[in-house]
């Protein structure tokens, strides 16, 4: 009996859903003194190289949507390699990362956006890299960060999450949703969230667990052209835009040492999800 009551408590714990909660932002102010760079891929010869080397455009050949594209990418780019956090490469752009890859060599998260935002911008879907950060992200010695893309589908005319490294794309009642949005589907309507994935045995609960912690301060580049040795474009000298919730205190370092002084402050997903424009200088 006591066994059985044993393993009735573990099942129970087991099928509980962990503990989450709302992160509020600003829904009302922007900041109109910010500006972003999307690639315009107007014959870009490193996104041309990129797309001859590597088969880009068969990949999405029979694809009919602007999700189906950004899925048909994130699932080639998670099966070039195996994830290892503690191996950089010796570049960090696109084409360099698969060449060393070829040499059966594997890579961080970081590089799995790298790659897949070079391979979206290569179709012509604005694409940006995202980097996440813990709540405590100041005092963690490590794993305080993971590093996703986040895609402007077109056709639906929004921001839309990937994460290459594990082939998922969270998606609520069948429409793809971004990090904030990610983070509150979570926390409200963590039953119909779905994981859309190539990877048939992905477990929803296993990846939300695991990814959960990491939605909280959102960090993005302002200008994310593609290309070698661009000169980045800033704003008032700061690279980055970070989005951290209202009443939270602005991360101003990583993992203990490294100090977080690139970046703008925001607490507005004006801000943060402003529509791309065509700005390309």
């Amino acid at each position: 009996m006591k066994l059985l009551a044993f393993l009735s408590i573990i099942t129970l714990l087991l099928s509980c859903k962990p503990d989450f909660t709302t992160l509020q932002f600003d829904t009302i102010s922007k900041n109109n003194d910010l500006q972003f760079w999307y690639e315009q891929n107007n014959n870009n010869e490193y996104l041309n190289l990129l797309r001859s080397k590597y088969p880009i455009d068969s990949l999405i050949k029979d694809s009919k949507t602007d999700t189906e594209r950004a899925q048909s990418i994130m699932h080639w780019v998670h099966i070039q390699w195996r994830h290892n956090g503690k191996n950089e490469p010796k570049k960090r752009d696109a084409i360099s990362i698969l060449e060393e890859v070829k040499e059966r060599k594997n890579f961080r998260c970081v590089e799995y956006a790298i790659v897949s935002s070079a391979c979206l911008n290569a179709i012509g879907l604005k694409t940006r890299i995202l980097g996440l950060m813990t709540k405590d992200v100041e005092t963690r010695k490590s794993g305080a960060g993971h590093v996703v893309s986040e895609v402007f589908l077109s056709d639906l005319n929004k921001w839309v999450f990937i994460d290459a490294q594990w082939d998922a794309m969270p998606v609520l009642n069948g429409i793809p949703l971004n990090a904030v949005e990610f983070q509150h589907a979570i926390t409200n309507h963590y039953d119909e969230l779905e994981i859309l994935s190539s990877r048939k045995w992905i477990s929803k609960k296993r990846y939300i667990s695991w990814i959960y912690p990491y939605l909280y301060n959102f960090n993005i580049l302002f200008d994310n052209r593609e290309g070698i040795g661009i000169d980045r474009n800033s704003i008032d000298g700061k690279s980055n835009l970070i989005l951290s919730p209202v009443g939270a205190s602005n991360p101003t370092v990583f993992q203990r040492k490294q100090k977080i002084d690139y970046a703008v402050y925001t607490n507005s997903l004006n801000d943060f999800y402003a529509q791309p424009n065509n700005i390309d200088k």
